[in-house]
């Protein structure tokens, strides 16, 4: 009888209703023998215990080349986060025909449609009409309307263009929106191509309606939206910040919105979860939300589906179709928390 492959799962901070569904652990377990840890990331000696008969990973435990050594079975490691965490050897991955995955792709659906509502809402100012109603403070008709502006027609510019921006320009084009886009790991070729208007990053910023900020943050890009660039941002334009809050200087990214220098959706932080007393939360003018945009159901079924689909594959000796793959270089790059 031919020995099932091991399938381990230390997935932390997912937790098993977010990956470990019945129907998903009963699929699991008739692809391989499952050993599961929940709660924290596994314990080295649980992972030392099993990683010679490793032959798939679900999780982020850390995989550096000596441990890479102890894994003679490993065939995949599947993050089942959107991002590449920093404690993989990527190249050593590559070179041994390891395959590295993302789930990244399966939040994108949930981030773009979040997007689409926050931009709605600061270009006609819902996020304030509330209060204002609440208050006894509310104009009726056009007297409310004072400052709305539109998305039907508007200059919209995508600041990155990786899952997030590919979820999120189909949504948009149906608004007739003039798309342009800056993400300087893609050619002017590609993004055309994509029904694009690539642009310099101070066009982006300067000749836009709505912006989003959709990059991921890399050691060559950190804080590279600085109070300089920000201030090309028009007064009346909207921002919303999307991706990794580590792409813009943060405190001068709400000193500006605070001063109404332009409109702002904030959804993630440098810190996470924010502190109860943090200076962050008394900023004006700023629409907050609390990391909502991909953590729903809908999200954590698709993980669950891509997931499945390509460890699959993999088992079958067959590449992987559905999660995203990493580039050793580019993922080495990354600075994901």
């Amino acid at each position: 009888m031919t020995e099932k492959p091991l399938i381990f799962l230390d997935p932390f901070p997912r937790n098993e209703a977010m990956v470990y569904t019945p129907d998903c652990a009963e699929a699991l377990a008739g692809m391989g023998d499952v050993v599961a840890h929940w709660g924290s990331r596994a314990p080295d000696d649980l992972v030392e215990a099993h990683l010679g008969e490793m032959a798939v990973l679900i999780g982020q435990t850390a995989m550096p080349r000596e441990r890479l050594d102890r894994a003679p079975n490993l065939r995949a490691i599947l993050n089942v986060k959107a991002n590449w965490e920093p404690n993989i050897d990527y190249a050593e991955c590559h070179a041994r025909g390891i395959h590295i995955l993302s789930a990244a792709p399966a939040m994108a659906p949930a981030v773009a449609e979040f997007c689409v509502g926050q931009a709605i809402s600061l270009l006609r100012g819902l996020h304030r009409s509330d209060g204002l109603f609440r208050n006894g403070q509310e104009s009726y008709g056009i007297g409310g309307n004072g400052s709305a502006e539109s998305l039907y027609g508007a200059t919209v510019a995508l600041i990155g263009y990786g899952n997030l921006g590919r979820a999120l320009a189909p949504l948009l084009r149906p608004f007739g929106v003039r798309l342009l886009a800056h993400d300087p790991w893609l050619s002017n070729g590609y993004l055309s191509s994509e029904g694009l208007a690539p642009v310099g990053l101070a066009d982006a910023l300067a000749k836009s309606d709505v912006i989003f900020l959709l990059a991921g943050v890399t050691s060559d890009n950190e804080g590279f939206l600085d109070r300089e660039m920000l201030s090309l941002i028009r007064r009346d334009a909207c921002v919303i910040l999307a991706s990794r809050a580590e792409i813009v200087d943060f405190d001068d990214f709400l000193a500006l919105a605070a001063e109404d220098a332009f409109r702002a959706a904030v959804d993630v932080f440098p810190d996470e979860p924010v502190p109860a007393n943090s200076a962050w939360r008394n900023t004006p003018n700023v629409l907050f939300s609390a990391h909502l945009a991909g953590g729903i159901r809908a999200s954590y079924a698709r993980i669950r589906g891509m997931m499945l689909d390509d460890i699959g594959q993999i088992l079958k000796g067959l590449p992987p179709l559905r999660m995203q793959k990493a580039d050793p270089q580019f993922a080495a790059k990354m600075r994901s928390r």
